[in-house]
């Protein structure tokens, strides 16, 4: 079998891509025009809601770099916040257990730049074989139906050899879904039950060793 993760919100928590867009850049924004923080920040977040997460710029730390002009490069951009790159508690043990009997891939919305820091900086690369961002690799900006068929088409398998795990409703359980691939909503926040919900990574290795799928 083959499983897939999301990343951010569902490995990695959110509070390092936050910074990074939130805090980092504002904060040089700021240096750069001799703002205030608060000035700065709200500046750049009207910037960004004037592209939109329709469009493949939004995702993009280049096109944000070069369009405030930062003297920065992206990846030393990306490693100053590395200090609030965490995972949830259970993923290690988790990715151990599964990727002893099972292929382990990541299907991710966030930009490959991103994901290479957050696998290189976590030790996590080592557990999957493949890794595909639905930006970068398939130039689509947001994990719809036709990214996990285009995932399965990569990957030569069949839509029923793979299982689908992540925190977002929408992209990571009912695109899946729709695509006929099997797959998990992980509601860390307990907002929603069902046999196809889980609480947290654990819950998730569990339902597969009883093939509650």
């Amino acid at each position: 079998m083959i499983i897939s993760f999301d990343l951010d919100g569902t490995l990695v928590k959110m509070d390092y891509v936050d910074a990074v867009w939130l805090e980092k850049i504002p904060e040089l924004y700021a240096e750069k025009y001799q703002l205030s923080y608060e000035d700065a920040r709200r500046k750049v977040e009207e910037e960004y809601l004037k592209i939109g997460p329709e469009r493949l710029e939004w995702y993009d730390i280049h096109y944000w770099i070069r369009k405030f002009d930062l003297d920065i490069d992206w990846k030393d951009l990306l490693m100053s916040c590395i200090d609030k790159l965490e995972m949830y508690p259970e993923v290690k043990e988790v990715l151990e257990s599964l990727g002893k009997e099972n292929e382990l891939i990541i299907i991710s919305n966030a930009a490959n730049e991103f994901i290479e820091i957050e696998m290189e900086v976590l030790g996590l690369k080592k557990y999957f074989s493949r890794i595909f961002s639905a930006v970068s690799n398939f130039k689509k900006t947001k994990k719809d139906k036709e990214i996990y068929e285009l995932v399965c088409k990569e990957m030569g398998i069949d839509k029923d050899k793979l299982i689908h795990v992540g925190d977002n409703y929408e992209f990571d359980y009912l695109a899946a879904r729709q695509a006929g691939i099997k797959a998990f909503y992980l509601d860390r926040k307990g907002n929603m039950n069902g046999s196809f919900v889980v609480r947290d990574l654990k819950e998730f290795e569990e339902k597969i060793r009883n093939r509650f799928i």
